[in-house]
């Protein structure tokens, strides 16, 4: 145990703060129940921004979902300011005596000022000055050497406060809701596939450069349809994501294709993924989601590393090149030319074959 672990017998209420994209946010969903785990009397809430919020909405170790607006810049000063200023005495008024901070977001180490909570924990930051270390009366490195999933990288916060999680607690937690339940119930018995087996695909990513080529997704998703599987097929609501699946529209048999791109909600993404038999797709938020709800999942990746950003937790196969020794690299894309040499490197074939061995292993 660390010599200055906090008791948290001592601690009511507590921060909990995720400035970041969709995946990560649902990633760091196991803190809130490893921390409610170990002692269930505290209220946790968390601060997320807006957009990501759907994906905590449920989760039964919250208490409050606060969030922040990207919107706000945009809206002009006066706005941004008055929505600013509630959120503040919103969360001042919540006395908080402990904060996690889960990012390097410089709102965090503001907040612990502002808000003054007796324990304030966040990650080292190289490049930061005794500004940042001085926010905080806890701080927690990052590895040196050997990489680790961001669930376990997330929970290092709790472990540096003398909070050790179960490891039943590690568990990603995502609860879709009632009304999603519903929505895709109506859905799925519309198109004839309520109480059948179907594949969910999800070919894209905010990040075009971790997509696999759309040619060799709808070669894939050709082969799966003439061994007798339902593809439901999704995508977010961005305009360059509906371009890439009118190829797979397209070139798969109609009566095995149902298309739900840019129809879906997050929580409905997720009671719908929750149905499907097996996922497949690539390094996102939906793989997450997919394996947050026990959904097999087959996942491409290509410049992000697997080890850090992997399905968690759930039977997998994660499809990579052996090829090119220089990724993960992290880059957006080769060169930072946005086409990922290494995700064009995977074979149809290796696709087809992961798709096999894992419906086979989870029959």
């Amino acid at each position: 145990m660390p010599p200055d672990r906090i008791d948290l017998t001592q601690v009511a209420r507590v921060l909990v703060i995720k400035l970041r994209h969709h995946g990560d946010v649902l990633l760091s969903s196991p803190v809130f129940a490893a921390l409610k785990a170990q002692a269930p009397h505290l209220e946790i809430d968390a601060l997320v921004y807006a957009d990501t919020a759907p994906l905590l909405a449920h989760h039964p170790a919250i208490r409050e979902v606060h969030r922040i607006d990207r919107a706000w810049k945009r809206a002009g000063l006066g706005i941004q300011a008055r929505e600013e200023w509630r959120l503040y005495r919103a969360l001042r008024a919540a006395r908080y005596d402990l904060l996690i901070h889960l990012t390097e977001h410089p709102r965090g180490a503001w907040l612990s000022r502002l808000l003054r909570p007796r324990w304030a924990v966040a990650r080292v930051q190289a490049d930061r000055s005794r500004w940042w270390t001085g926010s905080f009366t806890h701080l927690y490195p990052l590895p040196r050497t050997t990489p680790r999933h961001t669930v376990e990288g997330h929970l290092d916060a709790l472990r540096r406060l003398g909070v050790f999680p179960r490891a039943e607690d590690k568990r990603v937690v995502l609860v879709p809701g009632e009304a999603a339940q519903k929505r895709i119930e109506q859905e799925l018995a519309g198109a004839g596939l309520q109480g059948r087996a179907f594949l969910h695909v999800h070919p894209g990513s905010r990040w075009l450069f971790k997509c696999w080529p759309m040619e060799r997704f709808a070669a894939l998703l050709q082969g799966l349809a003439a061994s007798g599987w339902a593809l439901v097929v999704t995508a977010a609501p961005d305009p360059r994501e509906a371009a890439l699946i009118e190829t797979l529209r397209a070139s798969v048999d109609e009566a095995a294709y149902f298309g739900l791109a840019g129809r879906l909600s997050l929580l409905e993404l997720a009671a719908l993924t929750q149905r499907a038999r097996l996922f497949v797709g690539v390094d996102s938020a939906p793989m997450h989601i997919a394996a947050a709800m026990g959904t097999p999942t087959v996942a491409l990746f290509g410049p992000s590393g697997e080890r850090e950003w992997g399905p968690w937790q759930v039977p997998s196969r994660v499809l990579v090149s052996t090829q090119h020794p220089c990724r993960p690299c992290a880059l957006d894309g080769c060169g930072g030319g946005k086409r990922s040499e290494c995700l064009e490197a995977i074979s149809v074939e290796q696709a087809r074959a992961a798709v096999a061995a894992l419906l086979a292993e989870t029959a």
